[in-house]
């Protein structure tokens, strides 16, 4: 389904104090920055502009992205390139590997473009990805952030069948809302892609998050929270959302840092076992914070 085009009338709220970012200020960014690209690597931390990436990169940490830095998706609120993808790189999960090995990460994130041009949207790459960091250290935890696969269970098997630890697809955005946010995206077939991933390996973690700030009504929060829990969500992001460009969508509001705190107080009592809240939240950001227990 194509994306809705942005409401002339949303007009862009303006930037409160708190939406601060930190600029690098140790020699850590450079030799992560260096590195990634030595390794010929994406990161979503680049392409879809994190606010984070200072902070997070500043620390050695970053968040690979697979499977090229083209999306067939022209999602309302990213910045990743949206064009005809290149092949996918058959060497690139080893890459990564040896990026994990060399930055010594305990948790890693993978993320991707959406493939809609593949067959399995992906999923073998994040699978050989998944793989390729297990053989160098199976002690590591290994955090997927994945596209929906359109529900499809085939497609969603074969990255389980790799063992992640966590499998994390972000709802994005309230059910009424999803049309004008996400590009051939639905909201019912993205709870349904969780709901599956849960049911095909119960101990595996799954997570989602929501971008604030969109036009949401507090109301939708929580009916999104309770449809997340419903299928089995058992993480939860919630985050600011902050415009990449002015061609896409307009940020209707500024969520107070105290507004988010209610929030994370809330999604707390409905049952998620780990929740990150507040206006820099990504799905990313911090995500040792959370350990899974191993089976």
């Amino acid at each position: 389904m194509p994306c809705a085009k942005i409401d002339p009338a949303l007009h862009q709220a303006r930037k409160p104090p708190w939406i601060k970012v930190r600029l690098p200020s140790n020699p850590v960014f450079f030799s992560t920055k260096a590195l990634i690209s030595d390794l010929r690597l994406h990161t979503v931390c680049e392409s879809a502009q994190c606010p984070n990436r200072w902070e997070c990169w500043s620390q050695g940490t970053a968040t690979f992205m697979i499977a090229g830095d083209r999306c067939t998706r022209a999602c309302g609120f990213c910045a990743v390139t949206t064009a005809r993808p290149f092949p996918l790189e058959e060497d690139e999960p080893q890459r990564v590997a040896e990026a994990v090995r060399r930055m010594r990460l305990q948790h890693v994130v993978i993320t991707a473009v959406a493939r809609d041009d593949l067959k399995d949207g992906g999923a073998t790459h994040f699978a050989r990805t998944i793989t390729a960091i297990r053989e160098m250290d199976p002690s590591i935890i290994v955090e997927v952030l994945v596209p929906d696969f359109h529900a499809q269970d085939w497609c969603i098997q074969i990255v389980l069948d790799a063992a992640p630890d966590i499998y994390n697809h972000n709802l994005e955005t309230v059910e009424r809302l999803t049309p004008l946010v996400r590009s051939r995206a639905r909201y019912r077939t993205s709870l349904q892609a969780l709901r599956r991933a849960k049911e095909l390996a119960p101990d595996v973690v799954t997570k989602s998050g929501l971008m604030l700030g969109l036009g949401e009504q507090e109301t939708e929060i929580f009916q999104a929270m309770d449809d997340l829990r419903a299928v089995g969500c058992e993480v939860l992001t919630l985050g600011q959302y902050l415009r990449p460009s002015p061609k896409h969508l307009p940020v209707v509001e500024y969520i107070a840092p105290e507004q988010f705190d209610y929030y994370g107080q809330i999604a707390r009592q409905k049952g998620f076992l780990h929740v990150a809240s507040g206006p820099l939240v990504r799905s990313s950001y911090h995500a040792a914070d959370f350990h899974p227990v191993r089976r």
